[in-house]
């Protein structure tokens, strides 16, 4: 049984209170646009976020055609390439929707401004760009903490677990490596070795004073 058209125009309605839901949700980077396939001739039937300048009532695209005339076409086209008519490049989807009969009478499409989002990529990549080419490496930790760290994961890893799981005699006896080895006499070497095991400076010292330190 075909659709009667109050039934068409039922679902063109709820179709509208979609787009206008996303519209929203995207605003103002992603164009939201509702076809009325079975008017070729003046098929936008809502448009938000108008990115691409057309209006209401203009004809079907050139994939909507394509949907109209194919009922095998399919009904989630995502993610391809589109450019707006000034040149802006897109990213799109459009989903078809068909009618009880399985015919397409109405076509939902996304149209994302992708120029937003490759402006941001670039200022990123300037931002978070260093000297190409320099020979300077630095680390803002204190000299020789990075060889404190490494000594304790080591240890930590030699006993098949991690720094901040070390019990309290494991953490002593890393603690006398750590003395003995002479990495203790790193500045704030108690500060790097209580952040690194997730312990407070107290502890630390604690421990310290019940192997002799």
């Amino acid at each position: 049984m075909k659709a009667t058209s109050s039934e068409h125009r039922h679902l063109l309605e709820q179709l509208q209170q979609i787009a206008r839901g996303l519209g929203e949700t995207f605003a103002p980077f992603c164009e939201v646009v509702v076809h009325d396939l079975t008017d070729r001739r003046h098929a936008i039937l809502a448009i938000h976020n108008n990115l691409s300048g057309r209006g209401v009532g203009e004809p079907v695209t050139e994939l909507g055609s394509q949907r109209i005339a194919d009922p095998d076409f399919p009904e989630v086209v995502a993610n391809y390439p589109n450019r707006f008519p000034d040149g802006r490049q897109a990213k799109s989807t459009s989903v078809g929707i068909r009618d009880r009969e399985g015919k397409y009478v109405a076509a939902l499409c996304l149209n994302v401004d992708l120029t937003v989002f490759q402006n941001l990529q670039n200022v990123l990549a300037r931002f978070g760009s260093t000297a190409a080419g320099e020979e300077i490496r630095e680390s803002l930790a204190p000299v020789g903490s990075q060889t404190l760290l490494e000594r304790i994961d080591a240890f930590a890893a030699q006993r098949a677990t991690t720094p901040r799981a070390l019990k309290t005699d494991e953490r002593r006896a890393l603690l006398r490596e750590l003395k003995a080895g002479g990495f203790l006499e790193v500045r704030r070497a108690i500060d790097t070795v209580a952040r690194h095991l997730g312990v407070s400076r107290t502890t630390i010292y604690i421990d310290f004073r019940q192997i002799g330190g």
